[in-house]
């Protein structure tokens, strides 16, 4: 998978499995953490993470500045750090406030290190990689997740506090080695000082790009549909057996890591990332269609349509995904690779946080009508995609000729 990339590229991809594979660790037992060992309530864990979702949407873009000023991997190492020591901290938090203040610089750094990344993948990879390059470490964010959710289970099992904060000391060093191997195993990419480069507001001006980040945040939401919308419709509206939510959850993982990199081919140019963007949308339009059926049906019939919705929904993610990284490249002037991967960033946080209360509203509220809107609302979305990457200055004479011709 990696033979053909450069020795920088393929050390970057090891230092993401290593850092994935305490964020699986995490994302398995963060809740369980907060809730029976810190003391939290569940309300208060929801508002914190809200909370702080709302502080990374709005810092993403100025973060992503600092990484175009400092060069990629100082400000990625130091975000990985800043990591670090968040996560050591809420081994410390026992109060509502306290979580606030660590869940909001925690989303700061977060922020911060997703546009640092995109722009070190920007630079050390030539242009025609980059996708391809995004694309397997996608995969490998999908293997370290899955490694760590499975030695996560060890600690759940055993259910103890001390094994809880263990678990979280460990996540915050696999931040540390992962900031040692990007500051002493990386070539650095150099920094664009601000009179040099582009204006930290190019981005934010930038409004056909915008657009776009704002129609790539709807379709976005496929990942609170895959993991929050789909099992609550399993277990409230058909049938189905609630073993069948971890099914499709394992069919979503296994898809990614077999056919992610085959599914980013075409999109490296801007014609094929547009062309990605509205193929999602109608994927993910057909996938709520599918979901639609099983309000009316039952049995193995359900069964399998939840199959065929999962596999049809995985596609359209990919494309998206794909799609995403290619218009965000090839958009982003030099000296601005870091604010254009922050404020790219913006759309997928602006899609996790309107998602769960769209989705559950709608989707799984209204039963098959509100599926059927939802496909609207993903199939508009898409068909704008292109309309939207058409208008850029630098992509008109690029993707006008492709638009309207059929997929």
């Amino acid at each position: 998978m990696t033979a053909s990339f450069s020795p920088a590229v393929r050390r970057l991809i090891i230092a993401t499995l290593v850092n994935t594979l305490g964020n699986g660790v995490y994302a398995a037992i963060g809740a369980m953490y907060l809730t029976r060992v810190a003391g939290l309530s569940v309300a208060h864990v929801g508002i914190g993470l809200t909370i702080a979702g709302v502080i990374g949407l709005i810092a993403s873009t100025p973060l992503g500045v600092v990484a175009d000023r400092l060069g990629p991997n100082r400000a990625y190492v130091g975000f990985l750090l800043l990591q670090a020591i968040t996560m050591s901290a809420l081994t410390q938090v026992h109060s509502f406030g306290a979580y606030v203040a660590v869940a909001g610089v925690t989303a700061l750094a977060d922020s911060g290190q997703r546009g640092a990344k995109g722009a070190l993948i920007a630079g050390l990879s030539e242009p025609d990689q980059r996708v391809r390059t995004r694309a397997v470490l996608r995969v490998t964010t999908n293997i370290g997740m899955g490694v760590g959710l499975a030695l996560a289970g060890i600690v759940l099992a055993l259910d103890k506090p001390g094994l809880y904060v263990g678990a979280l000391l460990a996540n915050a060093v696999t931040y540390c080695v992962t900031a040692a191997m990007i500051q002493f195993g990386l070539p650095a990419v150099a920094g664009v000082a601000s009179a040099a480069g582009p204006s930290g507001l190019t981005a934010l001006k930038d409004r056909p790009f915008l657009a776009f980040v704002v129609l790539d945040g709807v379709l976005n939401m496929h990942n609170a549909m895959a993991q929050l919308a789909i099992p609550l419709w399993i277990v409230t509206a058909t049938d189905a057996p609630r073993w069948l939510i971890s099914v499709l959850l394992v069919i979503n993982a296994v898809a990614v890591v077999l056919l992610q990199i085959r599914t980013a081919r075409g999109t490296e140019q801007l014609a094929g990332a547009a062309r990605a963007g509205r193929r999602a949308g109608l994927l993910l339009a057909a996938a709520c269609g599918v979901l639609a059926i099983t309000d009316v049906t039952s049995g193995t019939v359900t069964i399998a349509l939840l199959i065929v919705a999962a596999l049809v929904h995985v596609l359209g993610e990919m494309l998206q995904s794909a799609g995403g990284w290619g218009v965000s490249f090839e958009l982003a002037p030099p000296g601005a690779q870091g604010q254009y991967q922050g404020a790219y960033a913006m759309g997928h946080q602006l899609g996790d946080l309107v998602a769960p209360l769209i989705l559950t509203t709608i989707a799984v509220s209204w039963g098959w009508p509100g599926w059927l809107l939802t496909a609207a609302i993903f199939g508009i979305a898409g068909a704008f995609v292109p309309v939207a990457v058409r208008r850029h200055p630098a992509a008109a004479m690029v993707v006008a000729p492709v638009v309207g011709t059929a997929t």
